[in-house]
């Protein structure tokens, strides 16, 4: 079933640094002003190059990982017999494993669960080897991308000038003419070591969080870019792409959203909860009639440890609204087609707290407003939108127009308008023919 899409699931996806939507989103618009001005420059051959290497990477980007993860728990896991949806994070607590089993909310997901309990170091195990080799085979895939890229576009420049050579070099159209030393770098690659990832702490930020998956796959393809650049113009593109994709891809976005959220809540209108409880009628009703200080309080009581809270946040048929809100913003996961728990998925307690510290600060800013409640939500709305707003304007306006532009000012007034891939292969051409 296809979620039904409203402004909030919008707002609520845009404004999520750990989606990758908003990343596509930026990547696109990068994309597609790169490729433009490639064309810009005045030569096809390398606008060509560019859209094979911005589009063809994009889609190894946002779905190798992905893509090789599934094949991996059907070659991994399924003859393990280890369900790849526990979430093995939630076996460092004994306790809160104990009490995902009582709540499970189905005799399968039971047995799911009980079966990784009995073999805890080949579920964690496996867990690290799908997230390794779904990391390195994408980077494998990327760097069979650049090498199809480049052998593509030396063809096609050589065609080109071939073509226009007059009959006197008919016959080397036909003859093997080697690789040009624009492209030796690329054959000297050696994949094994280029593919190999180094994990060092915090890794389990970057095994469970899509977005620091992507990182990890962004890091090897700048290493590559930049070591294995063809010329220093080709250097140089890559430097000014490479900075702002890093900037503006995954530093700048949760920087601004909090120097934002920072601006709204200094005028006591706090926007840091999720899109999908800001626009939702439940926190309007719950304000209005007076309820939502009461869930408040009853979350707060039933907090006396991390075991006590989490049976809380899973119980069936729990309506507290603090609850409640956790799983519209995802941060408690339902089974699918059910309103119960899937306890096989982790729940980040922190966040789960920060969802009710968040309510009450928002009850309270609300309480010493001097406004009434339309009002009320309707600027804290109108300030989450802008936010949103600005923070992937900004994002998209740097990558899809700032960064291309300038590009084409360094080609023009520093390492030349003219493709210097073009020129090492006319000059290698010239060499072959004498």
């Amino acid at each position: 079933m296809i979620p039904k899409i409203t402004a909030s699931t919008i707002y609520s996806t845009l404004g999520n640094n750990s989606s990758k939507v908003p990343l596509a989103i930026k990547d696109i618009a990068n994309s597609c002003g790169l490729t433009a001005a490639s064309y810009m420059s005045g030569d096809n051959a390398e606008g060509k190059d560019r859209f094979i290497d911005e589009f063809g990477t994009q889609a190894i980007w946002l779905w190798g990982i992905p893509g090789y993860k599934m094949a991996l728990d059907f070659l991994m896991y399924k003859p393990a017999k280890i369900d790849p949806m526990v979430d093995v994070r939630i076996l460092k607590n004994p306790e809160i494993l104990k009490a995902a089993k009582e709540f499970a909310p189905t005799k399968a997901v039971l047995k799911s669960l009980e079966n990784v309990a009995s073999h805890q170091k080949l579920a964690k195990n496996l867990n690290m080897a799908k997230f390794g080799l779904s990391t390195a085979l994408t980077a494998l895939s990327y760097l069979g991308l650049t090498k199809f890229r480049h052998n593509y576009t030396e063809k096609q420049i050589k065609n080109d000038i071939l073509s226009k050579q007059n009959d006197r070099f008919e016959s080397v159209k036909s003859s093997q003419v080697p690789f040009s030393s624009a492209f030796s770098s690329v054959h000297g690659v050696n994949n094994k070591d280029s593919a190999k990832p180094t994990f060092t702490g915090g890794v389990q930020d970057f095994i469970f969080d899509p977005v620091k998956n992507l990182m990890i796959v962004d890091g090897i393809i700048t290493g590559e870019r930049l070591s294995h650049s063809k010329n220093p113009q080709d250097f140089l593109g890559y430097v000014i792409k490479e900075g702002s994709f890093w900037a503006f891809m995954y530093a700048a976005g949760p920087l601004i959203a909090k120097a934002l959220e920072k601006h709204a809540d200094a005028k006591g209108k706090s926007i840091d909860l999720d899109a999908r409880v800001i626009f939702g009628e439940q926190l309007k009703k719950a304000m209005a009639d007076g309820s939502l200080k009461a869930h408040l309080e009853e979350f707060k009581a039933a907090d006396v440890s991390d075991v006590d809270i989490y049976k809380f946040a899973v119980k069936p048929k729990n309506k507290n609204l603090v609850v409640d809100m956790a799983k519209k913003s995802d941060i408690i996961e339902l089974l699918k087609g059910t309103d119960l728990v899937d306890t096989r998925r982790y729940i980040d307690l922190g966040e789960l707290r920060g969802v009710q510290a968040k309510l009450e600060k928002l009850l309270n800013q609300f309480e010493n407003s001097g406004e009434n409640l339309d009002e009320f939500l309707k600027s804290i709305r109108k300030y989450k939108k802008g936010a949103v707003l600005k923070n992937i304007g900004a994002c998209i306006g740097a990558l899809g127009i700032l960064a291309p532009a300038i590009m084409l000012l360094t080609r023009k007034f520093g390492t030349g308008k003219d493709y210097q891939v073009r020129k090492d292969i006319e000059e290698n051409l010239a060499k072959q023919q004498g």
